[in-house]
Formats: C-alpha cells, sequence, structure tokens
C-alpha cells in the first residue's frame, strides 16, 4: 500500500480550496482518505498567513512513516521546513526560440 500526502479538493465551483490529506494512492482524489493534516486556500494572497496551514508534527510522522509527497505538496513542505525542498527543472524546452531566431536575435543584439 502506498501512501501519499496529496491534495483533496473541497469548494464550490471557481472557489477552489484543498484539503492535505495523508491517503493510500489507489483511493480516488476526493474519495477516501487516512488523516487530514493541512490545508491550502488559493485563493488567499501568497503571502498571507492562513494560505497553507499544517499540522507539522503529524506532517513529519507521515514522512517517517514513508510517505511520499506529490509535487504541490512537496513544495509546501519546503517552503515550511519540514522536507528538504524539491528540486524543479525547467520544462518547456519546446517554446525556447529555435535555431533561426536565435541567429536573428544575436544578430539584433550584437
Amino acid at each position: 500500500m502506498g501512501i501519499k500526502i496529496r491534495l483533496a479538493r473541497a469548494g464550490a465551483k471557481r472557489r477552489p480550496y484543498y484539503h492535505i490529506v495523508v491517503a493510500d494512492s489507489r483511493s480516488p482524489r476526493d474519495g477516501r482518505f487516512i488523516e487530514k493534516i493541512g490545508s491550502y486556500d488559493p485563493m488567499l494572497p501568497s503571502d498571507h498567513a492562513d494560505r497553507i496551514r499544517l499540522q507539522s508534527e503529524r506532517v513529519t510522522h507521515w514522512l517517517s512513516e514513508g510517505a511520499l509527497a506529490t509535487d504541490r505538496v512537496a513544495k509546501f513542505l519546503g517552503h515550511a521546513g519540514l522536507a528538504p525542498m524539491p528540486v524543479f527543472v525547467e520544462q518547456p524546452k519546446q517554446s525556447a526560440p529555435k535555431k533561426k531566431a536565435q541567429e536573428r536575435a544575436a544578430k539584433a543584439a550584437g
């Protein structure tokens, strides 16, 4: 049984609100979970104190039990200092300028 720390959506249409839960990886996103350990309100400003609330002792307990956090939750835990900050590589290589556009930009700059 794989244990995950993930988000479960709770909130009205166009008013998202998420519970940070510990769940079996086979359970549905908004379905059964083992324990609620926090909440995330994306409607609040990023510097607001209640945007992300975590029960730190329960988070450390579940991480010690082998629970894996999803990407978004791992970022929250990294900012809170409860886990190492995940390393994200730059993804959109496809949207970078192609060879000819880079040559034109280099010619225009120099």
